[in-house]
């Protein structure tokens, strides 16, 4: 097997892209993740972490991780033998993942194979399924339009994406949802939907890429707003406009333990590709 550290996400690229995007739109994260690293590494205040595991020119293992986030790990196999010389390189540099999100088996396998190197316990933190739509089936019913949120709806904007994260358990503080929005509405990859009053009653967003397709989210209704059908339409109206910008897919994570989400983006032309592991470390 053969270790390599990478210095640059186009050098990360170059060994793992092609390998990824066999599966393109289930790998989106990591992908879209190294991609935003190539193409903004002036927004990036740590440098990330970027290594693959190959044998016999094909990739076994890749892992991203940009701090303070869990590493990303993508393995299909789930070995534990590569996924054990990512544990060895991050514990030998001093990296401390809080955690990781992969695939369900490979997070687990590399969660034990930290834990057995580093200490301490694992608990996982949210179950997830990866979704690709390639054409949409719009809901009716729910009177209302999209829009790109502007400078003014800075403020309603923060608030909702503290909110989220919040409400999935991220963590964060007002002040970095305040930097957050201000970075994405300058790029224009957040989304309000309006009611036909004119009010915003729901946000999402696409918040990177790949080569072919494009990943949604977050997606946020304040409670006030729910059971209207609104994610939906923002949703399904925004899906719509990265397909027509010429994107052959859109990409999305759901979380498992929220039947309604699972159920509503599937009514709307989301197919399941595969499910996710998200697991926390605690120092021993």
């Amino acid at each position: 097997m053969i270790f390599t550290r990478h210095q640059t996400a186009d050098a990360f690229l170059a060994r793992a892209q092609t390998a990824l995007e066999r599966h393109e739109a289930a790998n989106n994260l990591m992908i879209g993740v190294a991609v935003r690293l190539k193409e903004h590494p002036d927004r990036i205040k740590t440098p990330p972490y970027l290594a693959t595991v190959e044998a016999a020119g094909a990739l076994l293992v890749a892992a991203v991780m940009t701090p303070p986030h869990r590493v990303i790990i993508h393995g299909e196999r789930a070995d534990p033998a590569p996924l054990r010389l990512i544990v060895q390189d991050l514990w030998a540099s001093g990296w401390a993942p809080p955690g990781v999100i992969g695939p369900s088996a490979a997070a687990h396998a590399f969660a034990e194979a930290w834990i057995a190197r580093a200490g301490g316990a694992f608990q996982r933190a949210r179950r997830e399924r990866v979704y690709e739509l390639r054409r949409v089936i719009h809901p009716t019913g729910t009177p209302g339009a999209l829009r790109a949120a502007t400078e003014a709806d800075q403020p309603l904007v923060a608030d909702w994406l503290h909110a989220f994260t919040v409400e999935v358990g991220l963590g964060g503080t007002r002040e970095s949802a305040a930097e957050t929005a201000v970075q994405r509405i300058d790029s224009r990859d957040l989304f309000l939907w309006e009611a036909a009053s004119g009010q915003p009653v729901s946000l999402a967003g696409k918040p990177r890429h790949s080569t072919h397709g494009v990943a949604i989210g977050p997606v946020y209704t304040p409670p006030e707003f729910r059971r209207r059908g609104y994610a939906s339409a923002c949703v399904a109206a925004l899906s719509q406009q990265m397909l027509d910008a010429g994107w052959s897919f859109c990409a999305l994570f759901t979380d498992l333990a929220n039947p309604t989400s699972n159920s509503v983006y599937q009514k709307i032309g989301y197919r399941p590709l595969g499910d996710f592991d998200e697991y926390d470390f605690s120092v021993g």
